[in-house]
């Protein structure tokens, strides 16, 4: 098959043609390779420094300031006492809390009062007769003219008894009075001791009230906010707010009235007390906190400066990261002032155009060359 010896060379050279071609297209159509950047990927942002006021809080239980162990100052039965006076009840300043049989105490008033007549009467008698004497005297040698002529001790044995008079007064006017027993500021009262028909005795204990005109709370402060207290404590107003979920909006006005002046043995702390007036809401009608209620008192410490709000993840060894710029990592070393929830209050040597790094490198190191992929003029949102 001469033919055959010609057409092979023939398919041999259209085979090796074609495929050359088909090298040489692919050739030219592959790009040259782009260099990968291997940079890590950063958002940065820029901060300004400010002027911050200190939150300081503390928890303790409402207390009352006083509580009185109301006792009988007078001796007699009990004819009546106020319904309110029970545990739990609530009674105004000046409200009658139970009475003492009165009769014998009201003649013993009557009896003063007479006695008081009595002696006006001889001082009043005394005295004439002595204007008596005086008159006689002037027609008497001086020699005989004494002053038991004229009278002068029997007035003043008279002033003395008027004197007595008046003091037995004062004292019948005063246990008739103490027949009365009355609230001496408005009260919660907390036991009763007493019912009707009972004999008391002087200084028998009736009750025992808490003062519900104003309350306290002690709460221990930390050492770490020791450092924030304003420079003038007493008068610093604070807000006293009830931890209990079925009460969260309940927050009363207060006012930090003193420091205990001493630390404690095992905590070193030392304590703070606040004030609240009306803690029942009596007189203006608000809700009321009881006492023993576990409460969170807040005031305001001391304002301080320059210092940067700062997210805490973004601090890593006392260090806050910002960039060079050729983009590069620059640590730089930053003062923690204060913990405020999930941040912190810092001071760092940086300026107002210095980009700070929001998410920084799994290693971060100094002189690291990063991508900058978004840039912020303000820090991000900065915790309530």
């Amino acid at each position: 098959m001469k033919w055959m010896k010609f057409l092979l060379p023939l398919v041999i050279l259209i085979v090796g043609f074609t495929a050359m071609k088909s090298v040489t297209a692919l050739g030219e159509g592959e790009a040259e390779p782009e260099e990968l950047d291997t940079r890590p990927s950063v958002k940065v942002a820029q901060i300004k420094p400010e002027s911050y006021a200190i939150q300081i809080e503390g928890f303790g239980e409402l207390a009352p300031l006083e509580s009185t162990r109301l006792a009988a100052q007078v001796s007699g039965e009990v004819v009546e006492w106020n319904p309110a006076l029970v545990a739990g009840g609530i009674i105004k300043r000046g409200e009658l809390l139970f009475s003492i049989e009165p009769d014998a105490y009201e003649a013993a008033l009557l009896q003063a009062e007479s006695s008081l007549a009595s002696a006006q009467a001889a001082l009043i008698e005394e005295k004439a007769l002595a204007e008596v004497a005086k008159r006689e005297a002037d027609t008497l040698a001086r020699a005989n003219v004494t002053d038991l002529y004229l009278r002068k001790p029997q007035i003043l044995s008279a002033q003395a008894a008027l004197k007595a008079a008046q003091a037995q007064l004062k004292i019948a006017q005063r246990d008739l009075a103490n027949c009365q027993v009355v609230a001496p500021y408005d009260a919660l009262i907390v036991t009763r001791n007493i019912g009707k028909g009972d004999y008391l005795s002087a200084g028998t204990v009736a009750a025992t009230l808490y003062n519900i005109e104003v309350g306290e709370v002690v709460f221990p402060l930390a050492r770490f906010d020791q450092a924030f207290l304003p420079e003038t404590l007493a008068g610093t107003n604070a807000e006293i707010s009830l931890l209990n979920r079925d009460n969260d909006n309940t927050v009363r006005h207060a006012t930090i009235i003193r420091d205990t002046g001493i630390y404690d043995n095992a905590t070193r702390m030392t304590h703070l007390v606040a004030r609240i007036t009306d803690p029942y809401g009596l007189t203006t009608g608000k809700i009321a906190i009881k006492y023993g209620a576990y409460t969170k008192v807040t005031f305001t410490g001391r304002t301080i400066s320059d210092v940067y709000r700062i997210p805490q993840e973004l601090i890593t060894k006392r260090q806050l990261w910002i960039l060079d710029k050729e983009d590069k990592l620059i640590a730089k070393n930053v003062e923690v002032v204060r913990e405020v929830g999930s941040e912190f209050l810092v001071r760092v040597d940086i300026d107002n155009d210095d980009r700070v790094v929001m998410t920084l490198p799994e290693y971060p190191q100094n002189g690291m060359a990063v991508k900058v992929i978004s840039q912020s003029d303000e820090l991000v949102a900065k915790q309530p």
